[in-house]
């Protein structure tokens, strides 16, 4: 791929107020939020919580993990979120026995140019869904890692870069443990978001069995490659006062020493909570962003990543309750 879609970082001319952009920003998301909710709501009903967990990740330029039962509309949404965004798109099945090769692409020997020429795999595409990833083994899911954190692809030793902006869809059965192969850490760490999508409510259960009597309606796109692309590259002109970045630091170095955890927050964890925090701030109108934003995106930005030890798994212990504690113990600071 060409150099030449990697993300150029923007150079503010003198002059140019940080708070404009930021402002600008922000009216641009929060429309684009209440649209991205209209059409979603087409096709999925009740799902605005999980919706603006899929923009956060979009704006913050970070994957993400849709975990649920069968039978909940995961793979739905992250198909109808993908037609939203206007990107390329390519959808994966994991498989017990799909290769890495056929989630990168191998050479093949061509006999009219006598030479090995790459054919490129799914993942040469804006958003890729990996539909239940748990059932391919370690080695496919590995295939993932360089492709999630570097934004390329190394096949039989040549690298090539991805289109941006890149972002992964992954989608997974947390309950069935049969034919399953647990995502590594190493693996979980590169999701920016894990979004829990459970049953829906009663009503909302009934506006679906109405929605789905009529015949199917069709999304419209409201983003492309370039829209995407500007909202990632003036997220960071979003305010935040220094005492949001000691109230972030001392969250995750809580769960460090929380006495239920065996392995706790990193460093790139503390980012994505920052990230994460400023999209949301933006979705809602914001130029800014504050602690109720950090708290807001904790869960789906540590759930993932933090360990429990064995002896509080056995007392019955979730990683939700760490969180919660954490947010409880951790006070909001004023001045830094």
């Amino acid at each position: 791929m060409s150099e030449l879609m990697e993300i150029v970082p923007v150079i503010q001319p003198d002059g140019v107020d940080p708070t404009a952009i930021a402002k600008s920003l922000a009216k641009q998301a929060s429309d684009l939020g209440r649209k991205v909710a209209a059409e979603v709501s087409k096709v999925v009903v009740g799902a605005n919580h999980v919706t603006e967990q899929l923009l956060i990740a979009m704006i913050a330029s970070g994957h993400v993990l849709l975990e649920g039962v069968p039978g909940v509309a995961k793979t739905t949404l992250s198909k109808v979120f993908a037609k939203l965004l206007g990107c390329q798109y390519q959808r994966i099945q994991f498989t017990p026995d799909l290769l890495p090769s056929d989630v990168t692409g191998t050479s093949i020997y061509d006999r009219n140019k006598n030479d090995f020429i790459l054919r490129q795999g799914p993942i040469f595409t804006q958003v890729l869904l990996a539909d239940e990833i748990n059932r391919a083994p370690a080695k496919t899911q590995a295939a993932l890692l360089e492709a999630m954190q570097e934004y390329q692809v190394t096949v039989d030793g040549q690298t090539l870069m991805l289109p941006r902006p890149f972002l992964v869809l992954a989608t997974q059965n947390p309950i069935e443990q049969e034919g399953v192969y647990r995502l590594p850490e190493a693996q979980l760490d590169r999701f920016l978001l894990r979004i829990e999508m459970g049953y829906p409510g009663y009503d909302h259960e009934v506006d679906l069995l109405k929605l789905h009597g009529k015949p199917p309606v069709d999304v419209s796109t409201l983003f492309d490659p370039t829209l995407i692309l500007s909202l990632q590259n003036r997220l960071t002109s979003v305010f935040g006062r220094d005492t949001l970045y000691h109230y972030i630091v001392q969250i995750a170095e809580a769960t460090r020493e929380h006495p239920d955890v065996a392995l706790g927050a990193s460093p790139r964890a503390a980012l994505s909570l920052m990230r994460c925090a400023r999209a949301r701030a933006v979705l809602r109108g914001n130029h800014y962003f504050t602690h109720a934003d950090v708290q807001a995106v904790a869960m789906g930005v540590l759930g993932h990543r933090i360990i429990l030890r064995p002896e509080a798994e056995i007392e019955g212990r979730e990683v939700s309750d760490v969180v919660k504690d954490v947010l409880a113990e951790v006070k909001v600071l004023e001045t830094a």
